[in-house]
């Protein structure tokens, strides 16, 4: 069964008028690019993509067919949150995280269907190797080059608020359609960011609702949708974006499933920028201002301006840390950083 929705969801009064481009194409795909782009058709050959042309029940029977019996995590909540997971007024959230087979979760998908005030039921992140073992190889997909895990998002309506990722990341649409709203790196300060330590998926949000934005509290968020791109995808479509494009992604369709693949081009062993950020407002945020000053142009002499003429005085072989980062000197590093958090 599949219902094309004529929802809040498909009519946002505040829609960019800007599209995201979609002149990139399976063989010229260029997945190191510095900007979001749509792959049109990209995975319609896709059994999988098939089977949900057919139906959303064909779509939830090819899955069971490969599906491990491993309970999934799956969020919960009421009709009324709309599909938005969020917060609650006191800033808990407001879906429940369960752990349940997923025969029984596609079972209350299917009976809800028909709801015009659907429950929210959503499986998110779903590893594919350990919860669907032999999907990608019978879906199998290039990524120039490129090696990484695949991940399942599937469930009802869902509006998940604009957030980002450290990679990159192609998304590709299996069943329902997906709409995504995206905004280049730079506009975090108009998004209106939540906090980072209490998230509903590991990534700070934006606090702003995009379907219905209170431009009295959040004024700025009308410069962030003066920069930003749609792009509404179908069945077989593919958007690729690179790290850190914040992107706002709704589920259409009573039913809705999309399959993703992150990947990083700079070396595993190096470490992720985020706990950096921890540590910095644990040690720096607070401190007088001449000191932070101080720090900052420190971090931009050894980090974000960093060259050869910061450390040519030094010789090479005895550089340590401001030399070139190597999977030895990741373990010096990590033991260093070990001795500090143990103080």
């Amino acid at each position: 069964m599949t219902i094309h929705s004529t929802s809040m969801l498909d009519s946002l009064p505040h829609l960019p008028e800007k599209k995201l481009d979609e002149s990139g194409n399976l063989a010229a795909a260029d997945f190191t690019s510095p900007v979001p782009f749509i792959v049109r058709g990209m995975v319609r050959d896709w059994p999988v993509v098939k089977a949900a042309q057919q139906s959303s029940d064909a779509l939830r029977s090819y899955l069971l067919g490969y599906y491990s019996q491993k309970p999934v995590m799956v969020s919960s909540g009421p009709p009324e949150i709309g599909g938005r997971v969020f917060y609650k007024d006191d800033m808990s959230l407001n879906i429940k995280m369960l752990k349940a087979d997923l025969r029984e979760v596609f079972s209350k998908i299917a009976a809800s269907e028909d709801d015009l005030e659907q429950l929210c039921l959503y499986v998110a992140a779903a590893n594919v190797d350990t919860y669907f073992p032999g999907l990608l190889k019978a879906n199998p997909i290039n990524l120039g080059g490129h090696k990484a895990n695949g991940w399942a998002w599937m469930g009802t309506r869902t509006q998940i608020a604009p957030h980002n990722d450290s990679t990159y990341n192609l998304a590709c649409v299996v069943g329902g359609r997906r709409r995504f709203v995206v905004f280049p790196p730079d506009q975090f300060r108009n998004l209106y960011l939540g906090p980072i330590d209490n998230t509903p998926a590991g990534r700070t949000i934006s606090m702003v609702d995009a379907r219905n934005p209170d431009f009295e509290k959040f004024p700025r968020f009308k410069q962030a949708l003066d920069v930003a791109q749609v792009a509404d995808l179908e069945p077989g479509d593919a958007i690729y974006m690179p790290p850190l494009w914040w992107h706002h992604v709704d589920g259409l369709e009573p039913f809705n499933m999309l399959l993703n693949f992150w990947w990083r081009v700079s070396p595993k062993y190096l470490g992720l920028p985020a706990p950096a950020l921890d540590h910095a407002i644990l040690s720096i945020r607070d401190l007088s201002q001449s000191e932070r000053k101080y720090w900052r142009d420190m971090f931009d002499y050894y980090v974000f301006d960093a060259d050869e003429d910061s450390v040519a005085h030094i010789p090479k072989d005895k550089r340590g840390l401001l030399g070139p980062i190597t999977p030895q000197m990741v373990q010096t590093i990590r033991a260093k950083l070990k001795g500090y958090f143990q103080r």
